[in-house]
């Protein structure tokens, strides 16, 4: 590799179950929004990866599906991409919500994080919520799952110790070329990321049984200079739901279409025409080949 410039370099995978706060913590790594967050347990479907790069180091973070006990195809599909993760990191991170006590999920988890040959560091979320009493407990309980080479506690919704636990995976990176250009924040396709920020704001805006049937495909990208149209379909997998997300005289779906449109300019850096349409397709978290073609999992 002669000429190559090396700096401290490799993969760090974020491993928990779902809402501990893998995504946030990624967003406030690197420093801008690369993964959708939402109170809803499973709303990340995809393996992100995003790149925070420095001078004397370029961090890849492996954003991965909460694990969980799988209802159905999609919960399996998500499953089999988190822990697809694990098999060629220099780092996992076993993130633990610091308001939540430590469970049989936790354990399950702790059960891949342990087989893998990775460095191990203990991430506990969301201090800004949590007592000290609290803290203490979770760091006991979670020290019995696994012998972990390092433990951080951090709010990334404060932005406290973000920079502690950037600081603790980049030690036990190896010294390696950078993997990504300087100037790449994510590996996500474009049009995955689009469809993600909408399916956000449906996310935020629902409740009870629509956010887990909610899907979101890209119809149609017209790209021009000053002007971006977008064209998007919103499934779900029942009327009733499809009412919902329309809302009374499509208020709900227009809310949904101008929040997402805000993110979509600032990703995109244009003027964003959106157009948003809801249909049903019955049933489709059980059905394999529906799951692939909106790219959830290992569906890209």
């Amino acid at each position: 590799m002669s000429g190559l410039e090396m700096v401290k370099s490799g993969f760090v995978a974020l491993v928990g179950r779902p809402n501990t706060g893998k995504s946030t913590l990624v967003n406030a790594a690197v420093g801008s929004k690369v993964a959708i967050t939402s109170n809803t347990p499973q709303t990340t479907r995809h393996r992100l990866r995003a790149v925070l790069d420095r001078d004397d180091a370029q961090i890849v973070l492996v954003d991965t599906p909460g694990l969980h006990k799988p209802h159905d195809a999609l919960g399996e599909e998500l499953n089999k991409s988190s822990l697809k993760s694990l098999s060629d990191v220099d780092v996992v991170c076993l993130v633990i919500d610091a308001s939540e006590q430590v469970g049989r999920g936790d354990e399950w988890v702790a059960q891949h994080v342990k087989a893998c040959r990775a460095k191990r560091v203990l991430v506990i979320t969301k201090a800004d919520i949590a007592s000290a009493e609290q803290m203490e407990r979770q760091l006991v309980a979670a020290r019995k799952l696994v012998d972990f080479d390092d433990e951080v506690v951090v709010s990334a919704v404060e932005d406290f110790n973000v920079g502690g636990f950037v600081e603790a995976v980049v030690s036990y990176l190896p010294d390696g070329p950078r993997y990504f250009p300087r100037d790449m924040a994510t590996d996500q396709p474009i049009e995955v990321m689009i469809a993600e920020f909408i399916r956000e704001k449906v996310l935020i805006h629902t409740r009870e049984e629509v956010p887990h049937a909610v899907g979101v495909a890209i119809d149609d990208m017209e790209w021009k200079e000053s002007l971006t149209r977008i064209y998007a379909t919103v499934f779900v997998e029942r009327e009733s739901q499809k009412g919902i997300i329309v809302g009374k005289g499509g208020s709900m779906i227009k809310r949904v279409g101008t929040e997402a449109r805000g993110d979509l300019e600032r990703l995109l850096g244009t003027k964003v025409f959106l157009d948003l349409k809801v249909k049903v397709k019955r049933d489709w978290r059980r059905d394999a080949s529906q799951i692939r073609r909106f790219g959830y999992g290992e569906g890209l």
